[in-house]
Protein backbone atom coordinates (compact mmCIF):
# COMPACT_ATOMS: atom_id res chain seq x y z
CA UNK A 1 0.00 0.00 0.00
CA UNK A 2 1.41 3.06 -1.25
CA UNK A 3 1.73 6.20 1.78
CA UNK A 4 0.63 9.36 1.91
CA UNK A 5 2.86 12.01 1.86
CA UNK A 6 1.71 14.94 3.69
CA UNK A 7 4.00 18.68 4.36
CA UNK A 8 4.01 21.18 7.13
CA UNK A 9 4.93 24.70 5.96
CA UNK A 10 5.21 27.33 8.31
CA UNK A 11 6.04 31.04 7.38
CA UNK A 12 8.06 32.89 10.24
CA UNK A 13 9.24 36.67 10.68
CA UNK A 14 12.67 35.48 9.40
CA UNK A 15 12.52 32.10 7.99
CA UNK A 16 10.54 30.20 5.66
CA UNK A 17 10.28 26.22 6.25
CA UNK A 18 8.61 23.17 4.26
CA UNK A 19 9.16 20.07 5.97
CA UNK A 20 7.60 16.83 3.76
CA UNK A 21 7.20 13.20 5.52
CA UNK A 22 5.17 10.23 5.69
CA UNK A 23 3.24 8.47 8.91
CA UNK A 24 6.22 5.23 9.62
CA UNK A 25 5.77 3.64 13.40
CA UNK A 26 3.05 5.98 14.62
CA UNK A 27 5.55 9.18 13.90
CA UNK A 28 6.19 11.51 11.05
CA UNK A 29 8.99 10.07 9.08
CA UNK A 30 10.59 13.72 7.42
CA UNK A 31 11.41 12.35 3.39
CA UNK A 32 12.99 16.12 3.16
CA UNK A 33 13.34 19.76 4.42
CA UNK A 34 13.74 22.75 2.85
CA UNK A 35 14.02 26.41 4.19
CA UNK A 36 15.04 29.47 3.33
CA UNK A 37 16.04 33.17 4.92
CA UNK A 38 13.01 35.57 3.58
CA UNK A 39 13.42 38.10 6.73
CA UNK A 40 9.96 39.21 5.75
CA UNK A 41 9.81 41.10 8.93
CA UNK A 42 12.20 43.34 7.45
CA UNK A 43 10.05 44.60 4.93
CA UNK A 44 7.67 45.92 7.72
CA UNK A 45 7.08 49.38 7.00
CA UNK A 46 6.43 52.75 8.71
CA UNK A 47 2.59 52.67 7.08
CA UNK A 48 2.26 49.38 8.18
CA UNK A 49 2.65 47.46 4.69
CA UNK A 50 4.80 44.75 3.71
CA UNK A 51 6.88 46.40 1.16
CA UNK A 52 6.55 44.98 -2.63
CA UNK A 53 10.37 43.87 -2.80
CA UNK A 54 10.04 41.37 0.13
CA UNK A 55 6.73 40.40 -0.73
CA UNK A 56 8.31 39.40 -4.17
CA UNK A 57 11.00 37.44 -1.98
CA UNK A 58 8.88 35.90 0.16
CA UNK A 59 6.35 34.64 -2.97
CA UNK A 60 9.46 33.85 -5.16
CA UNK A 61 9.97 30.74 -1.76
CA UNK A 62 6.32 30.10 -1.58
CA UNK A 63 6.44 29.36 -5.78
CA UNK A 64 9.43 26.85 -4.87
CA UNK A 65 8.05 24.83 -2.20
CA UNK A 66 4.87 24.43 -4.52
CA UNK A 67 6.87 22.87 -6.84
CA UNK A 68 8.57 20.34 -4.75
CA UNK A 69 5.22 19.78 -3.16
CA UNK A 70 4.26 18.44 -6.90
CA UNK A 71 8.03 16.59 -7.00
CA UNK A 72 7.45 14.57 -3.67
CA UNK A 73 3.46 14.25 -4.81
CA UNK A 74 2.01 15.52 -1.99
CA UNK A 75 -2.10 16.20 -2.30
CA UNK A 76 -2.90 19.96 -1.27
CA UNK A 77 -5.30 18.53 1.37
CA UNK A 78 -2.41 16.97 3.49
CA UNK A 79 -0.42 20.45 3.45
CA UNK A 80 -0.83 22.73 6.74
CA UNK A 81 0.60 26.15 6.03
CA UNK A 82 0.98 28.24 8.83
CA UNK A 83 2.21 32.38 9.21
CA UNK A 84 3.48 33.74 12.21
CA UNK A 85 4.19 37.44 14.05
CA UNK A 86 4.61 39.15 10.53
CA UNK A 87 2.04 38.41 8.68
CA UNK A 88 -0.28 39.07 11.86
CA UNK A 89 0.26 42.77 12.13
CA UNK A 90 0.91 43.71 8.43
CA UNK A 91 -2.05 45.43 6.78
CA UNK A 92 -1.71 44.30 3.46
CA UNK A 93 -1.53 40.18 5.00
CA UNK A 94 -4.85 39.33 2.38
CA UNK A 95 -3.14 40.14 -0.59
CA UNK A 96 0.14 38.06 0.20
CA UNK A 97 -1.99 35.09 0.70
CA UNK A 98 -4.48 35.31 -2.35
CA UNK A 99 -1.12 36.00 -4.55
CA UNK A 100 0.20 33.29 -2.70
CA UNK A 101 -2.44 30.60 -2.83
CA UNK A 102 -1.95 30.30 -6.82
CA UNK A 103 2.00 28.92 -5.63
CA UNK A 104 1.35 26.77 -3.27
CA UNK A 105 -2.25 25.45 -4.14
CA UNK A 106 -3.27 25.57 -0.66
CA UNK A 107 -4.42 28.59 1.70
CA UNK A 108 -2.08 30.56 4.32
CA UNK A 109 -3.52 30.48 8.04
CA UNK A 110 -2.30 33.40 10.03
CA UNK A 111 -2.52 31.62 13.71
CA UNK A 112 -2.14 33.43 17.13
CA UNK A 113 0.59 34.25 19.58
CA UNK A 114 -0.78 31.66 21.54
CA UNK A 115 -1.89 28.90 18.99
CA UNK A 116 2.08 29.67 18.15
CA UNK A 117 3.02 28.38 21.54
CA UNK A 118 1.45 25.63 21.64
CA UNK A 119 2.38 24.38 18.50
CA UNK A 120 5.78 25.17 19.34
CA UNK A 121 5.59 23.00 22.90
CA UNK A 122 4.09 20.34 20.68
CA UNK A 123 6.64 20.05 17.97
CA UNK A 124 9.53 19.85 21.27
CA UNK A 125 7.75 17.29 23.27
CA UNK A 126 7.67 15.13 20.23
CA UNK A 127 11.37 15.87 19.81
CA UNK A 128 13.04 16.47 22.69
CA UNK A 129 14.51 13.69 25.43
CA UNK A 130 14.63 14.40 28.55
CA UNK A 131 11.00 15.64 31.15
CA UNK A 132 10.39 17.50 34.28
CA UNK A 133 9.56 21.39 34.43
CA UNK A 134 10.49 22.82 31.47
CA UNK A 135 10.71 26.62 29.76
CA UNK A 136 10.75 26.57 26.41
CA UNK A 137 11.74 30.09 24.42
CA UNK A 138 11.47 30.71 20.64
CA UNK A 139 12.77 33.67 19.63
CA UNK A 140 11.39 34.16 16.24
CA UNK A 141 11.99 37.10 13.83
CA UNK A 142 9.63 39.65 15.10
CA UNK A 143 7.73 37.58 18.31
CA UNK A 144 9.30 35.26 21.25
CA UNK A 145 7.31 32.40 22.75
CA UNK A 146 7.45 31.54 26.13
CA UNK A 147 5.58 27.96 27.03
CA UNK A 148 6.35 26.45 30.16
CA UNK A 149 4.89 22.67 30.40
CA UNK A 150 5.46 19.23 31.82
CA UNK A 151 5.14 16.31 29.32
CA UNK A 152 2.20 16.90 26.97
CA UNK A 153 0.50 19.74 29.63
CA UNK A 154 0.82 23.30 28.95
CA UNK A 155 1.28 25.27 32.10
CA UNK A 156 1.91 28.71 30.68
CA UNK A 157 2.05 30.26 27.51
CA UNK A 158 2.95 34.00 26.20
CA UNK A 159 4.03 35.74 22.78
CA UNK A 160 5.73 39.18 23.44
CA UNK A 161 6.68 41.57 20.53
CA UNK A 162 10.41 41.22 19.71
CA UNK A 163 12.69 38.97 17.78
CA UNK A 164 15.73 38.68 16.35
CA UNK A 165 14.74 40.73 12.64
CA UNK A 166 12.89 43.37 14.37
CA UNK A 167 15.83 44.02 17.26
CA UNK A 168 18.28 44.15 14.43
CA UNK A 169 16.54 47.13 12.11
CA UNK A 170 16.14 48.60 15.57
CA UNK A 171 19.39 48.56 17.11
CA UNK A 172 22.09 47.19 15.13
CA UNK A 173 21.48 48.98 12.03
CA UNK A 174 25.11 49.99 11.71
CA UNK A 175 28.58 48.72 11.86
CA UNK A 176 30.67 48.34 13.66
CA UNK A 177 27.99 47.30 16.73
CA UNK A 178 28.88 49.07 20.14
CA UNK A 179 28.17 47.99 23.66
CA UNK A 180 25.19 50.25 24.01
CA UNK A 181 23.53 48.49 21.04
CA UNK A 182 23.44 45.35 23.35
CA UNK A 183 22.10 47.42 25.81
CA UNK A 184 19.69 49.39 24.05
CA UNK A 185 18.17 45.79 22.59
CA UNK A 186 18.14 44.03 26.31
CA UNK A 187 16.16 46.70 27.68
CA UNK A 188 13.68 46.71 24.95
CA UNK A 189 12.98 43.53 25.16
CA UNK A 190 12.51 43.33 28.81
CA UNK A 191 10.42 46.33 28.72
CA UNK A 192 8.33 44.37 26.19
CA UNK A 193 8.25 41.26 28.42
CA UNK A 194 7.04 43.55 31.46
CA UNK A 195 4.87 41.48 33.61
CA UNK A 196 5.44 37.99 32.20
CA UNK A 197 8.77 37.71 33.45
CA UNK A 198 7.33 37.37 37.49
CA UNK A 199 4.63 34.73 36.15
CA UNK A 200 7.21 32.65 34.17
CA UNK A 201 9.68 32.80 37.20
CA UNK A 202 6.89 32.10 39.60
CA UNK A 203 6.13 28.79 37.56
CA UNK A 204 10.05 27.93 37.90
CA UNK A 205 11.65 24.99 35.86
CA UNK A 206 14.02 21.92 35.89
CA UNK A 207 15.35 23.25 32.48
CA UNK A 208 15.07 25.39 29.78
CA UNK A 209 15.40 24.40 26.16
CA UNK A 210 15.93 27.02 23.05
CA UNK A 211 14.11 26.44 20.25
CA UNK A 212 15.03 29.09 17.68
CA UNK A 213 17.25 30.35 15.01
CA UNK A 214 18.84 32.49 17.53
CA UNK A 215 19.81 29.40 19.92
CA UNK A 216 20.71 27.39 16.21
CA UNK A 217 23.26 30.00 15.13
CA UNK A 218 25.13 29.91 18.38
CA UNK A 219 24.74 25.73 19.12
CA UNK A 220 26.23 25.34 15.20
CA UNK A 221 28.93 27.42 16.15
CA UNK A 222 29.67 26.00 19.19
CA UNK A 223 29.67 22.84 17.41
CA UNK A 224 32.20 24.37 14.88
CA UNK A 225 34.27 25.09 17.52
CA UNK A 226 34.07 21.20 19.38
CA UNK A 227 32.76 22.87 22.51
CA UNK A 228 29.70 21.45 24.30
CA UNK A 229 26.61 22.90 23.03
CA UNK A 230 24.98 24.39 26.09
CA UNK A 231 24.48 27.51 26.23
CA UNK A 232 25.35 29.43 29.34
CA UNK A 233 26.16 33.05 30.18
CA UNK A 234 29.61 33.13 29.35
CA UNK A 235 29.40 31.46 26.23
CA UNK A 236 27.16 34.58 25.26
CA UNK A 237 29.26 36.99 27.15
CA UNK A 238 32.60 35.51 24.81
CA UNK A 239 30.31 35.89 21.52
CA UNK A 240 29.65 39.95 22.52
CA UNK A 241 32.47 40.52 23.38
CA UNK A 242 33.90 38.67 19.56
CA UNK A 243 31.21 40.69 18.04
CA UNK A 244 32.19 44.05 19.47
CA UNK A 245 35.83 42.94 17.95
CA UNK A 246 34.54 42.54 14.18
CA UNK A 247 35.93 45.15 12.30
CA UNK A 248 34.03 43.38 8.94
CA UNK A 249 30.38 43.81 8.95
CA UNK A 250 30.33 39.89 7.55
CA UNK A 251 31.56 39.28 10.98
CA UNK A 252 34.25 36.71 9.25
CA UNK A 253 36.53 36.52 12.03
CA UNK A 254 33.59 34.76 14.37
CA UNK A 255 34.84 31.22 13.89
CA UNK A 256 31.72 28.62 12.90
CA UNK A 257 29.35 31.47 12.13
CA UNK A 258 27.47 30.14 9.43
CA UNK A 259 26.92 33.39 7.01
CA UNK A 260 23.20 33.38 6.64
CA UNK A 261 22.96 34.14 10.66
CA UNK A 262 25.28 36.87 10.63
CA UNK A 263 22.28 39.44 9.75
CA UNK A 264 20.64 38.81 12.95
CA UNK A 265 23.44 37.20 15.39
CA UNK A 266 23.94 40.20 17.30
CA UNK A 267 20.40 40.61 18.32
CA UNK A 268 19.74 37.03 18.85
CA UNK A 269 22.79 37.27 21.60
CA UNK A 270 22.02 40.65 23.21
CA UNK A 271 18.15 39.09 23.62
CA UNK A 272 19.49 35.97 25.53
CA UNK A 273 21.75 37.73 27.10
CA UNK A 274 18.68 39.92 28.79
CA UNK A 275 16.74 36.98 29.17
CA UNK A 276 19.24 34.77 30.57
CA UNK A 277 19.77 37.82 33.30
CA UNK A 278 16.43 38.54 34.05
CA UNK A 279 14.67 35.05 34.27
CA UNK A 280 18.02 33.78 36.44
CA UNK A 281 18.45 31.04 33.45
CA UNK A 282 21.81 29.15 34.03
CA UNK A 283 21.74 27.24 30.66
CA UNK A 284 20.26 26.48 27.86
CA UNK A 285 20.16 23.68 25.69
CA UNK A 286 18.74 22.62 21.91
CA UNK A 287 14.62 22.25 21.37
CA UNK A 288 14.62 18.75 19.41
CA UNK A 289 11.57 20.52 17.63
CA UNK A 290 10.01 23.45 17.08
CA UNK A 291 7.04 25.32 15.71
CA UNK A 292 7.56 23.05 11.93
CA UNK A 293 7.75 20.00 13.97
CA UNK A 294 4.41 21.13 15.58
CA UNK A 295 2.72 21.82 12.62
CA UNK A 296 3.59 18.30 11.41
CA UNK A 297 2.55 16.60 14.62
CA UNK A 298 -0.48 17.64 14.44
CA UNK A 299 -1.04 16.71 10.45
CA UNK A 300 0.17 13.75 11.26
CA UNK A 301 -2.73 12.78 13.96
CA UNK A 302 -5.39 14.38 11.29
CA UNK A 303 -4.67 12.31 9.19
CA UNK A 304 -4.18 9.32 10.66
Amino acid sequence: MQQTNYAAITLGSNSFNMLVARTEGHRPKIIAKYKRKVRLAEGMGEDGRLTDAVMERGLDCLAMFGRMLDHHKVDRRNVAVVATATLRSVSNADEFSDRALPLLGCPIEVISGMREAELIYQGMVANTTGGGRRLVVDIGGASTEFIVGEGMEVLYKASVGFGCVTSSRQFFNKFPHSLKNFEDAAVDAIRILGEKQQDLRRLGWNCVVGASGAVQSIMELLAHREQPQIISKSVLFTLREEILAQTDIKLSGIKGLNAERVPTFGAGVAILIALFEQLHIDRLHLSGGALREGVLQQLAENLS
